[in-house]
């Protein structure tokens, strides 16, 4: 049904992502590098290249030159039958000020929609790990007739104060009655007590009905101009929300360990635990999905390497990735999650941990449980993630949980 449909898809990737500093520093947080060679946003636009809706406009905001340079050099589709990822900045369309939100960056933008003149409009978020087929929603929203539809995945009714929470009509569990930021306390599902549905940030709306919605919240003084929070309630108000749990989505080429994963990466602590799904011998979530693949960008970069030391030591590598281009020398690994280009030294011991392109970690440094950023060097000998007070005193990030944070082409010295 939807391929008889037009359809524009719009990626909101203007967040500033103030909660990954100082990974966003110099960086949007959809250009947030992930998984090895990925980008966050990679994971919203190959959701949506799957699904087969080719009409994409990416809207961009805070800090996006690379965002904006990834976006231009990897997402190129061809126009013959129009198709297209474009990025799109603030405009300042309707008066010298930046996007208020993200339903303000819509109204910003409604020339693009205009211009489309499309039946339906995808608007899906730029910063969050997961698969799903859209085209299968898509199918849902226009048989259930509404106006609005939330993609929602169910999580543990302990964990409902985390997640925007949509509460259900128990005789029409399809139909939205509440949406609920942040509950303190929350009614489970109809068929499942112990489970809400927490918005995953996914939506699709009647193109119209989103015009109007839009123009309406633009309007209004009292409105954070937010879609989750001002654009969802306005068609649950109006009667005409629904839902669609994840539940029902079937995206090829899933296994039942990890078919409705979905994270958000909003803080070093969840970027840090999804780093630690992929790694095991059965991933939480499963980068070798071929029939459903995550496209990224695919530089022209020899194979990682693993070679002894002089002295003739081993490489070992155990549980971790290890991106293309890498050099891996007589040093041990366990845990990580390595990015391209990436040295490891002699003797260099490097453990449940994230290291971003290009970075380099000399002879006899140790890693432990922490996060370095691009063209960082952790010089010989030097430690990260031994001794918190250490680290902070040396100007890092030290989360509560333990993760040390090394940022964009820091120099880390020996104690």
């Amino acid at each position: 049904m939807a391929a008889t449909k037009k359809v524009l898809s719009i990626v909101l990737a203007g967040g500033e992502g103030k909660r990954l500093m100082p990974l966003t520093l110099d960086r949007a947080k959809p250009a947030v590098p992930f998984g090895g060679h990925y980008r966050l946003i990679d994971f919203a636009l190959s959701n949506l290249m799957n699904s087969g809706l080719r009409q994409v406009i990416v809207l961009t905001q805070y800090k996006s030159h690379s965002l904006d340079r990834h976006i231009s050099q990897l997402w190129r589709l061809s126009g013959l039958f129009n198709s297209y990822v474009t990025s799109v900045p603030a405009q300042q369309r309707l008066g010298k000020r930046w996007y208020l939100g993200s339903a303000d960056a819509i109204l910003q933008s409604l020339n693009l929609v205009f211009d489309e003149n499309p039946d339906y409009i995808v608007v899906v978020g730029a910063d969050h790990v997961y698969r799903m087929d859209f085209e299968q929603m898509l199918d849902a929203h226009i048989s259930s007739g509404a106006e609005c539809t939330v993609a929602a995945i169910r999580q543990p009714i302990g964990l409902a104060d985390q997640f925007g929470v949509i509460d259900v009509d128990p005789a029409r569990p399809e139909c939205i009655r509440d949406f609920l930021e942040k509950p303190a306390a929350a009614q489970g599902l109809p068929d499942s007590p112990g489970e809400v549905l927490a918005s995953m940030g996914n939506y699709i709306f009647t193109a119209d009905a989103l015009i109007e919605a839009v123009r309406a919240d633009g309007e209004r003084t009292d409105s954070h101009h937010d879609m989750g929070g001002d654009i969802v309630p306005y068609f649950v108000e109006r009667g005409t929300a629904g839902v669609y749990d994840m539940k029902k989505n079937d995206v090829p080429g899933s296994t039942s360990r990890d078919r409705y994963y979905w994270r958000d990466v909003g803080t070093i602590e969840s970027y840090f635990d999804a780093h630690q799904d992929l790694i095991s011998v059965l991933p939480v979530f499963n980068l070798y999905n071929d029939e459903w693949p995550i496209f990224s960008r695919q530089d022209n970069m020899p194979p990682a390497k693993f070679t002894r030391d002089a002295r003739g030591t081993l490489s070992t590598v155990i549980d971790s990735i290890v991106s293309l281009g890498s050099v891996i020398s007589g040093a041990h690994i366990e845990r990580s999650v390595l990015g391209p280009r990436t040295m490891v030294e002699s003797g260099a011991m490097l453990s449940d941990s994230i290291v971003f392109d290009q970075a380099r970690v000399a002879a006899g440094a140790t890693v432990r449980r922490a996060i370095v950023d691009k063209n960082a060097i952790v010089e010989a000998g030097a430690t990260i993630g031994i001794d918190a007070e250490l680290d902070r005193s040396r100007g890092f990030t030290v989360t509560d949980t333990g993760i040390t944070v090394v940022g964009k082409g820091v120099r880390v010295t020996r104690d």
